[in-house]
């Protein structure tokens, strides 16, 4: 009986143990069934959108376009976000080390999910951290985001994450996805990715980064809200110091390395990467003005429109950083220093900035100015009266103006703010390669965030003497005359109907003084009016016109015999392309700012094609060259070489400049000195300088600082002293190249110095 009941109890067991057992594998199954059936329908979309392979292929990159110069310096950028994308072997050794150590130190070794890690993440619930590969972040990144925090959706998310991650891993190579991350990520203050992080936060290509920077930028991937360098400085050195700690554990520097950085300050060098601000501001302007007419003329294949703000354009330029740099620093110096003797020179004029004309006329002016205004615009469109309009005009306001020494707050009326800006100097200046027509350097104002017209491409001045060099080489080449030839330096008149002139011409030297005999060397040295006059009226208008629009010059020109003087507005683009020419034996070459353009991917989708024609013979070109050399050596450019006499202005580079190798040249200065101009000239360098102020009407009283040779040429001279000085540039000291057989006599004396500039700057700055 016993025997039987224990059987029965066994049996019992057995079956139990048997339903059990196939409860638990039924449950096993279903529930194995049902995960792959989960990701499945993940996969498939049934549980919302996946990315295509094509998305995979080609994530939204909204990448910016990148402005490079001639040296592999990003000098600006055109962006909605401020992002670039880097490649593997741009991406510091330091870093990548600094990224795989803290966010995901078995990167090299899982397909995209580290089964290891989400183990140890699900047996801690969570402690531990959630065990997210980099894959996983990318994935995160590029297709959904932080997502929702409520749990089944959080679940789905996961899911679809994973299932990203492991597509990511099957398409890219591991050091691909660590570059897609490193260019994704957003570093916040307009910085996305490494690249444009790195020149936010300190001014330097990633490729320089130091370790610690390394470690700052790494522990940002973490949040950048939270541990962000200008905001939360301690808590972003704390995390800064977390990163090197998981270094140092991964083997990857030692721990003395990682003592000495966990010592360092955080040191920034921080700057907002903006439109307005930065280097080459004017230039990328100029050129973002081209990208719009380009991408017009230019379709993608399949016939889209390329966006310069989202398509990662890489734009290769002419301009070279380092020359850049230097162009900028010597407008800067010059110009704070001249602008404090003209504000002393209009302190007590009642119309200041603008010289000997009416007060109704400076009401012209300034009702001119607030007419353009943005102010008036805005008011204007709000359907406000002109009463009204005008009344706001003379409302005190907060505003922030510009000052040599910095930005500065105030509170002043937006008329008086008007008639303070009027008062600065502005300046133009370009520098060119003649045997290229590439150019080097491009600044078009003193400071494109305040003063945004351009003046080197879009501003055309009157340029005073430096248009003389173009009627003597008319005379060269038709007269078969020579820089050794002499002409008397007397008294002129040009009848009335002569060269359609209505009335009669009688240009004069300054002080009515003249010298008689000179050569044609002498008389541009000195830049005497009558020789220029007397040139003009043998050759005729008509032909120095046809001539300088050969050299580039595209202004409307009248073929009248007063452009002998310079009467004649023209840009400082043009001046130097004209100049170049002489420089390069006389074949013109259209100036040139691009080399190519290339895609996102690094296919070259544009590559420009140099303009040139012959306009003089290399002889005649050799002769304006021989010259404007005497310009330098015994004329109104001899300060170059000398201690300068004491004469003029300049608080920069100090007298003596004392250059002593081969520079042609030429100053200028208009009617009323408006306008100074110098035009300098080396083998390899050609650069033109102009400075005056916006309005015409405001200008300095006399010559003595309103002439090319104080206002712009110490701007050239500072320029070239710093180009000299750069080991890294190569601007020649070197002689013009002589042509062989050459068949114009240009050695006719060697010019004694000046021991007194003064009257030979006054007549040479005698305008009409």
């Amino acid at each position: 009986m016993a025997t039987k009941q224990n059987n029965k109890n066994v049996n019992t067991v057995d079956k139990d143990f048997k339903y059990y057992t196939k409860t638990f594998w039924r449950i096993f199954f279903y529930g194995m069934g049902a995960v792959v059936l989960f990701f499945l329908f993940a996969s498939w979309g049934l549980l919302g959108p996946m990315p295509s392979f094509e998305d995979l292929e080609n994530p939204d990159s909204n990448l910016a376009t990148e402005v490079i110069s001639s040296d592999g310096v990003v000098i600006g950028k055109y962006f909605q976000k401020n992002r670039s994308q880097l490649k593997y072997s741009d991406l510091p050794k330091n870093l990548v080390q600094a990224l795989v150590a803290t966010e995901d130190a078995r990167f090299y070794e899982h397909s995209g999910i580290d089964g290891r890690g989400t183990l140890r993440a699900i047996a801690s619930l969570g402690t531990s951290g959630g065990a997210s590969t980099l894959t996983q972040q990318l994935a995160k990144q590029l297709f959904h985001g932080e997502g929702s925090k409520f749990l089944p959706f959080r679940i789905v998310q996961k899911v679809k994450e994973w299932i990203i991650a492991i597509r990511l891993e099957r398409q890219y190579t591991k050091n691909e996805i660590l570059t897609m991350y490193c260019n994704i990520y957003d570093f916040g203050n307009f910085s996305v990715g490494v690249s444009s992080a790195a020149q936010t936060y300190f001014s330097k290509e990633p490729k320089d980064l130091t370790i610690d920077e390394s470690a700052i930028l790494v522990g940002m991937f973490k949040n950048s809200t939270l541990y962000n360098p200008i905001r939360n400085p301690q808590g972003v050195k704390n995390r800064r110091n977390v990163v090197l700690s998981q270094m140092e554990k991964e083997n990857m520097i030692t721990d003395a390395q990682k003592l000495k950085f966990q010592s360092l300050p955080i040191a920034l060098n921080f700057k907002l990467e903006s439109h307005r601000e930065g280097t080459a501001t004017y230039f990328r302007e100029y050129l973002r003005d081209y990208m719009k007419k380009w991408v017009e003329d230019n379709k993608k294949p399949d016939g889209s429109d390329y966006d310069i703000y989202r398509d990662g354009l890489k734009i290769y330029t002419t301009i070279d950083s380092r020359i850049q740099l230097h162009a900028e620093e010597a407008v800067s110096a010059h110009l704070a220093n001249l602008q404090e003797e003209f504000f002393i020179q209009a302190k007590n004029n009642k119309n200041a900035p603008f010289v000997n004309i009416s007060t109704a006329e400076t009401d012209r002016i300034l009702m001119r100015a607030m007419k353009s205004s943005n102010r008036w615009n805005v008011l204007k469109s709000l359907a406000k009266t002109e009463e009204e309009i005008i009344k706001s005009f003379d409302v005190k306001t907060k505003m922030t103006v510009f000052t040599w020494k910095g930005e500065k707050d105030t509170i002043m009326t937006p008329i008086d703010s008007i008639r303070y800006y009027k008062h600065f100097l502005q300046s133009g200046l370009m520098s060119m390669e003649p045997q290229t027509g590439n150019i080097k350097a491009w600044v078009g104002g003193i400071n494109y965030k305040y003063f945004q017209y351009d003046h080197v491409g879009q501003g055309a001045r009157q340029v005073g003497s430096t248009f003389k060099p173009f009627v003597y080489a008319t005379a060269i080449e038709q007269l078969n005359m020579s820089p050794c030839d002499s002409i008397i330096d007397a008294p002129f008149t040009m009848p009335a109907g002569r060269h359609h002139a209505t009335e009669d011409w009688s240009p004069r030297n300054s002080n009515n003084k003249y010298i008689g005999m000179v050569t044609l060397k002498k008389a541009l040295a000195n830049s005497i009016n009558t020789i220029s006059a007397k040139l003009m009226d043998k050759v005729g208008p008509e032909a120095v016109v046809k001539l300088t629009h050969k050299l580039g010059v595209k202004s409307e020109i009248p073929a009248q015999a007063s452009i002998a003087l310079g009467a004649v507005d023209i840009t400082v683009e043009d001046m130097v392309a004209a100049y170049g020419t002489f420089a390069n034996q006389g074949v013109y070459i259209k100036p040139q700012f691009l080399t190519r353009i290339e895609d996102k991917s690094g296919v070259i989708i544009y590559e420009p094609i140099p303009e040139s024609h012959d306009v003089l013979n290399k002889d005649i070109a050799f002769a304006i060259i021989k010259l404007l050399e005497g310009v330098t050596e015994g004329g109104s450019g001899n300060r170059l070489r000398t201690d300068g006499g004491g004469y003029g202005y300049n608080r920069i580079t100090g007298y003596p400049y004392k250059f002593t190798n081969p520079i042609a040249g030429k100053t200028g200065t208009t009617q009323n000195q408006s306008d100074g101009w110098f035009m300098g000239m080396v083998p390899n360098l050609v650069t033109g300088v102009w400075v005056g102020n916006e309005d015409r009407s405001a200008r300095f009283k006399s010559i003595t600082y309103g002439q090319g040779a104080t206002a712009a040429l110490p701007v050239w001279a500072y320029f070239m002293k710093l180009c000299y000085a750069d080991p890294d540039l190569t601007v020649s000291k070197d002689e013009f190249e002589r042509p062989a057989n050459l068949s114009i006599k240009v050695d006719c004396y060697s010019a004694p110095a000046a021991k007194d500039t003064t009257a030979v700057q006054n007549n040479e700055e005698f305008q009409f």
